[in-house]
């Protein structure tokens, strides 16, 4: 196979790598096919929730149970508490988070109302200016996803008792290091108080159920913690690509996995029975949600379907016996924010792995992390991804130099090649063996070429991942019109320039003798240009740098073969 038939093969490679892995991630998420936009989920009237059903021994239903609350002054209103991070509501049956929003994360405008995007398709940027704030709990007609926790093992509260507040300040005030909010609730002879404990810039709530034997038989209830929402996929996903929305769970026995709404609807899950470490989870693009028990406490991860199209994940921590008079604290983490992974480490281990970077982690992280010190350098993500692949092209410049001067001597032998096509049109294996004594005498590798593309590739889907799924670079802006990195060019000024630079690479690259491989090669540009005009801006920067180095190499090795054959006809 002739060196430029390679050459185009390989990106007819790269190209159809590319369409694989995005259509694969459309696949993955419950879509039929590339661009493909999934069938609308049908709201219908939510029932209420029930307990779930576990070991019959510890967990009962709160359908059978009578709710009978003995306390005086119950909630009449959603308590409402403000911090500096949260505006978060408070339902006055069971004191559950029915909504969050999150005050210093922004939502992101569609890119397709911006630029020339908008002006095709005829929408307004205004009408993206006043996005609002991320909501991640919310409870209404059109969508159902809230935090809820209660005592089974007996007539106890629950979820559905109606709670009274204890607190009176619900405001984080300006020096104010930490705010509690407390509800309680009496059922049974059992008293349930609720602490929820904000701190000044955490996500991570501490939250304390504080169980009180007030009868004069022992008891032995297990709190369950557990996170309800509708299969809905958010609304702000971007339509040309889909992220995971659904449950996750990790223990050490099993890992980390994530639970789609399917599974859990086919009863199809692996979660285990008991447990004395771990976490459950409901994610989406950027953000999160999760339950944290304390540590070393015995556990029952569950999910379960609760209408047809709600599902809950939950985990049941066991309290032990409380004797009469007496009372036992659970004590667990609420974590309601961005998909930090420094912030998620912090909050229990393994947590950070719901930033999932899909079978390139391997490789994904450490560029993330990379990327991050870089920043933290320079800080600008845009600026760290020109760092990042200057220090890539700086690793791989022996191997792409050789294939550069591979490349360079080529563009010389041209004439020759094309002497030796015609003199052996007829007879192939004079031609090749002609054209290995060709290469050989002029030490020349005919994949020179095609070996630092291909290393490029892993890097460059490895970053792909990274851009997608890592929250920081969420409208992280570059400069000027480049304001969200994780987002396309409105403007589509990136794509056309690495189309430029890419046609540049092709002037100053040997001519393929082939007019038939020389046409591929020329509509190249175009596809990856039309490619790319989809793709994130900071994935585009990180490609239009590496052809702006490339060139520069490419270049400089071609000055350096020009100076080599001028000195050989001196001499």
């Amino acid at each position: 196979m002739g060196r430029e038939l390679q050459r185009a093969f390989l990106w007819m490679i790269f190209l159809l790598a590319l369409f694989m892995l995005w259509d694969a991630w459309q696949v993955r998420n419950g879509n039929p096919s590339f661009f493909g936009t999934p069938e609308p989920v049908k709201q219908e009237q939510v029932v209420e929730n029930e307990i779930p059903s576990g070991d019959t021994q510890t967990v009962a239903q709160a359908d059978s149970q009578t709710v009978a609350s003995d306390v005086n002054v119950t909630i009449a209103q959603p308590v409402v508490v403000t911090t500096d991070l949260f505006k978060i509501t408070f339902d006055a049956k069971g004191a559950s988070v029915v909504r969050a929003e999150l005050l210093k994360e922004r939502q992101t405008p569609d890119w397709t109302t911006r630029g020339l995007p908008g002006l095709i398709l005829g929408s307004s940027e205004e009408e993206q200016k006043d996005v609002g704030n991320v909501v991640l709990f919310d409870t209404s007609a059109q969508h159902v996803y809230k935090a809820e926790t209660g005592l089974i093992g007996g007539n106890f509260p629950n979820h559905r008792t109606p709670f009274r507040l204890v607190s009176n300040n619900l405001t984080l005030q300006d020096g104010q290091e930490s705010l509690q909010v407390q509800f309680a609730a009496t059922q049974g002879n059992v008293e349930l108080v609720k602490t929820y404990v904000f701190h000044r810039g955490h996500y991570g709530i501490d939250v304390k159920h504080e169980v009180r034997n007030k009868g004069n038989v022992a008891i032995s209830p297990s709190v369950y913690m557990q996170l309800t929402r509708d299969d809905s996929k958010v609304a702000t996903d971007s339509s040309f690509y889909n992220t995971f929305t659904g449950p996750a769970a990790y223990t050490d026995s099993e890992k980390f996995q994530k639970i789609d709404f399917e599974s859990i609807a086919d009863k199809d899950t692996d979660l285990p029975s008991q447990s004395n470490e771990g976490w459950i989870a409901m994610l989406q693009h950027y953000f999160l949600t999760a339950w944290v028990p304390q540590q070393d406490s015995s556990r029952e991860l569950y999910t379960r379907q609760l209408d047809k199209h709600l599902f809950s994940i939950g985990s049941i921590v066991t309290v032990g016996e409380v004797a009469p008079g007496a009372d036992k604290v659970v004590d667990s983490t609420l974590y309601v924010g961005p998909q930090d992974q420094r912030r998620l480490e912090y909050i229990a281990p393994n947590l950070d792995l719901v930033v999932d970077y899909g079978w390139l982690t391997f490789l994904a992280k450490p560029i993330y992390w990379l990327l991050a010190f870089l920043q933290g350098l320079v800080g600008n993500w845009g600026w760290a991804i020109v760092l990042l692949t200057v220090l890539v092209k700086a690793i791989l410049y022996p191997i792409s130099a050789a294939g550069y001067k591979s490349m360079a001597r080529m563009r010389d032998v041209a004439p020759r090649m094309k002497a030796i096509q015609e003199k052996y049109a007829n007879d192939k294996q004079a031609l090749n063996q002609a054209m290995m004594e060709l290469y050989r005498r002029e030490k020349i590798n005919p994949a020179g070429g095609c070996l630092p593309i291909m290393l490029q590739i892993p890097v460059f889907l490895a970053l792909y991942w990274v851009l997608l799924a890592t929250v920081e670079l969420r409208g992280a802006p570059w400069l000027l019109w480049v304001n969200d990195l994780a987002s396309p060019d409105p403007y589509l000024i990136l794509p056309l320039l690495m189309v430029a630079t890419m046609i540049i690479q092709m002037k100053i690259s040997p001519r393929p003798t082939d007019p038939t491989q020389a046409k591929v090669m020329m509509i190249m540009p175009v596809v990856f240009g039309v490619m790319f005009f989809f793709f994130a801006s900071g994935l585009v920067l990180y490609w239009l740098t590496n052809n702006v180095l490339s060139i520069w190499q490419q270049w400089y090795v071609n000055k350096q073969i020009e100076e080599e054959r001028r000195k050989r006809t001196i001499s």
